[in-house]
């Protein structure tokens, strides 16, 4: 097995690294520097044909790319301290929050990025940087919807840590580096942002 991994702060390999820290899993890893482009390799792309990471490669050549997708992987591997939930509820209440943090957090923090980020503006690619910055008060409106949720639990889908608190973790780190910070207000999301960033995971 090869785990194909990227520095941060490319926020999507990172949700894998501080989920295997998480359950113990040490992972064989190959680096790809994204500011070498090398993910865009010919020899990548064999591994990879989105040309993205993380990739997980298994001992018989199957690759599995998408890190919500590597996690759910890696639990059914390793179903003990379960990070997906154990219960019907848990398991519900972690997916909810996956999709949500996808869609109205990370989505328009990504699409700050690449159309109105600096170093974007170095690629290749068409840039609508008016459209880009449209997406920060997105990305704010989702910040309110996580911290209105921690108002009364300690972590997003509820009492204990999930998957869900490892996509978000990575997400905010990401929107802050992209320039997009949690409000002052948002006391809920800053107290939680906090206590996630001490456990020994988040610095993997």
């Amino acid at each position: 097995m090869i785990f194909y991994d990227s520095a941060n702060p490319a926020p999507n390999p990172r949700r894998v690294r501080i989920f295997a820290a998480e359950k113990g899993i040490d992972l064989p890893i190959e680096n790809i520097s994204i500011m070498a482009g090398e993910q865009k390799s010919t020899e990548f792309l064999k591994i990879n044909s989105r040309g993205q990471t993380p990739a997980l490669k298994l001992d018989d050549g199957t690759v599995i790319s998408e890190s919500v997708a590597i996690c759910r992987y890696l639990e059914a591997l390793h179903p003990e301290n379960p990070l997906f939930g154990d219960s019907p509820e848990e398991i519900g209440a972690i997916e909810m929050w996956l999709r949500r943090v996808e869609m109205l957090v990370m989505e328009p923090v990504g699409k700050l990025w690449v159309h109105a980020h600096p170093y974007t503006a170095k690629l290749p690619i068409k840039r609508f940087p008016e459209y880009g910055e449209s997406n920060r008060a997105r990305a704010v409106d989702g910040f309110s919807m996580c911290n209105d949720a921690l108002a009364d639990r300690e972590f997003l889908a509820g009492s204990q840590f999930s998957a869900a608190d490892i996509i978000l973790l990575c997400t905010v780190d990401f929107a802050e580096f992209v320039g997009i910070n949690i409000p002052e207000t948002h006391v809920h999301l800053l107290d939680w942002h906090a206590r996630v960033s001490e456990r020994p995971s988040a610095t993997a």
